[in-house]
């Protein structure tokens, strides 16, 4: 409100004036002042249609601006580098021959080999393992025993070889025959594994410990 200077009130006295003698002056000028020369403010209330706009306008912009609960959980989620992280993983394909085959072990032998047992016989199949120092003892077979020493060095004690003793390595074939005793030792470092095939009339023992039912040596 502009206050004019011939109504004797001093414009810079009223530009720093505080908020009541603010107050006093305009109720003066109101005395003084006609009623048509008195500028009036008013206020009109805004229509209902722009302050219905004016809220739509804020829901949008904070819908854009804020992420819903599940997507800041998502996005938290996958940025975190302590999150796991699935790894697929392969499996091998099954395999469609109608046949598999496994070699569990191979020997060789230069000698000939025959294996007969009269009767009905049993065959056994075993995969025996001799610690460092151990042996299998003295016995016999009633039938045939036939072995690969799949590890490790055997030493064999038979009457059937020169010095009655033969070491075995690994690779080599070892044929058993029947009566005579005899006795296999681990005098290595490391384990010795054979693998060995029975073929013993059925009912006796793979293993004759009675060396009564052995040959005489």
């Amino acid at each position: 409100m502009r206050i004019r200077p011939e109504m004797g009130v001093p414009s810079d006295l009223y530009r720093g004036a505080p908020a009541a003698s603010m107050v006093t002056y305009r109720a003066t000028l109101r005395d003084r002042i006609p009623d048509e020369e008195v500028p009036v403010t008013q206020t009109r209330p805004l229509p209902r249609l722009a302050i219905g706009l004016a809220l739509i306008a804020v829901l949008t912009m904070s819908g854009c601006a804020a992420p819903s609960t599940s997507e800041s959980l998502a996005t938290s989620a996958s940025s975190s580098p302590s999150s796991p992280t699935a790894t697929p993983t392969s499996t091998a394909p099954a395999t469609d021959a109608p046949v598999v085959v496994e070699e569990l072990g191979r020997g060789e032998q230069e000698a000939s080999v025959d294996v007969e047992v009269t009767g009905p016989t049993q065959v056994a199949f075993r995969r025996i393992t001799l610690k460092p120092g151990a042996g299998t003892g003295l016995h016999c077979h009633d039938g045939q025993l036939i072995a690969v020493v799949e590890q490790g060095t055997l030493t064999h004690y038979a009457p059937i070889y020169p010095g009655g003793v033969h070491v075995y390595e690994a690779g080599d074939s070892i044929i058993e025959g029947p009566g005579y005793v005899h006795e296999g030792k681990n005098e290595g470092t490391e384990n010795v594994v054979l693998l060995v095939t029975y073929v013993i009339p059925d009912g006796d023992p793979l293993a004759e410990t009675d060396l009564t039912h052995c040959d005489p040596r």
